[in-house]
């Protein structure tokens, strides 16, 4: 053996010796079985159950996952170079889950979430041109891709499932609808749509009233698909897709409606977002954020999130939203917390993923397979056991503009399933 493989077999030792101080203090519930490289076996046990483990194909890994868990295990699933035996990803989340805590507690995990809270600013840059670029990463993919796992509409955003037994299209539509009522739409309106998707809300409130919807985004190829189906639909007469910053909008509107958009703005850029809503708002106007949020307090994005899936996202709590809404001086007219409805759709949409699995391999490659796979299972379990959620606020520029009652939301929403059921089913263009 030479002197540089003494080296490395005396690092990757150390590695194991590290990452196992640092699971016996992160397990406390349930058991984690660690196959190291060689073939050995390594237990770590709380209680009983579940039991999750997991093969280590790369002599190096254990040091990374010291290091860095959050980044280095979604990685090293991506790569293959750790995998699951007798058990499958989303048990090792879930036991991964139960254990949070613990993990946060780590002193070297401490540490480093310290140094990320001070260095977030630059994590989540989004200034015009490099929101662009972030968008492009993720919203850019083959349009096929997300109609391989979305519903009928290509609503990229968590469903409602008002009663729990909805199919996705049903509690997406529910969705859709349940945002309307909050907007209290009127013939002759102007709406903005920031961050407009593929063009779903801002054609579906066209067709529930008289209503100009302009709707922008960064993604070309949602703006491609949005204009095409605007075209399609009839409605390209009322409803316009731009390829815009919201930032660079100057006309004023009687509502302003933003599903999915907000994660992406960033923490230091809450006023400017706040701020420009305002601006845009006519004097009576209302407008309605969904976002994701999360119910504990102001952290950072998760590394492995950030760098293969959402670069610059961050999902706010809702001292940082409120805090900027009273700057920006914007009455929150209304707040809604829904908190297990993204898990279920999360659900839904891996499970339309696993069945299209194959294809998806075709439009990219089995890497990709897994690197989606592990999004979706570790956000459904972020918003089924964690701390994430989603919340709707309705947002005025004055105190008179929204209704005095919540009765008022719901008897408009009762007054558009009316009207839908007199419309044929609406499908998303090819």
């Amino acid at each position: 053996m030479t002197y540089i493989d003494t080296q490395k077999t005396k690092a990757q030792t150390l590695g194991m010796r590290l990452l196992s101080n640092m699971l016996k203090r992160f397990i406390r519930q349930g058991t984690l079985r660690v196959i190291e490289a060689d073939g050995t076996l390594t237990e770590f046990k709380g209680t009983s159950e579940p039991v999750a483990t997991m093969r280590l194909h790369d002599p190096s890994l254990p040091f990374k996952l010291f290091r860095n868990p959050e980044l280095y295990t979604g990685e090293a699933y991506m790569d293959g170079t750790l995998t699951f035996q007798d058990c499958t990803l989303k048990d090792f989340l879930d036991l991964f889950s139960l254990n949070r805590g613990s993990m946060a507690s780590y002193p070297l995990q401490k540490v480093a979430r310290r140094i990320s809270r001070m260095v977030r600013s630059l994590q989540q840059h989004n200034p015009i041109g490099q929101a662009q670029k972030n968008v492009a990463h993720h919203y850019d993919l083959s349009a096929e891709m997300y109609r391989l796992f979305l519903d009928d509409d290509m609503q990229y955003s968590c469903a409602y499932f008002e009663n729990g037994d909805e199919t996705l299209e049903e509690a997406q539509e529910k969705k859709k609808r349940h945002i309307a009522a909050k907007l209290k739409l009127e013939d002759g309106q102007r709406i903005l749509d920031i961050g407009c998707g593929w063009g779903g809300m801002a054609l579906y409130l066209a067709q529930l009233a008289n209503v100009e919807v302009l709707g922008v985004t960064l993604s070309k190829e949602q703006h491609r698909v949005a204009t095409e189906r605007a075209k399609d639909l009839g409605l390209s007469d009322r409803v316009k897709f731009e390829l815009r910053d919201y930032r660079e909008v100057t006309e004023r509107f009687d509502r302003i409606v933003s599903v999915g958009m907000f994660e992406h703005v960033g923490v230091s850029r809450y006023d400017e977002f706040f701020g420009k809503v305002y601006s845009l708002l006519q004097d009576d106007g209302l407008a309605v954020l969904h976002s994701i949020g999360h119910m504990s307090p102001p952290s950072v994005a998760s590394p492995w999130l950030r760098k293969y899936i959402f670069p610059g996202a961050y999902s706010p709590a809702m001292s940082e939203t409120f805090a900027a809404t009273e700057r920006q001086h914007l009455w929150v007219s209304d707040v809604e917390v829904l908190r297990v409805h993204y898990a279920d759709t999360l659900l839904e949409w891996n499970k339309r993923f696993q069945e299209n699995r194959s294809r998806i391999a075709e439009l990219y490659d089995e890497r990709f397979c897994r690197m989606w796979e592990f999004y979706l299972l570790s956000a459904e379990t972020m918003f089924r056991t964690g701390a994430q959620m989603v919340f709707h606020m309705q947002l005025a520029r004055t105190r008179d503009a929204a209704g005095l009652t919540r009765d008022s939301i719901f008897e408009t929403e009762e007054k558009y399933k009316k009207q839908e059921k007199k419309k044929p089913s609406r499908k998303a263009a090819a």
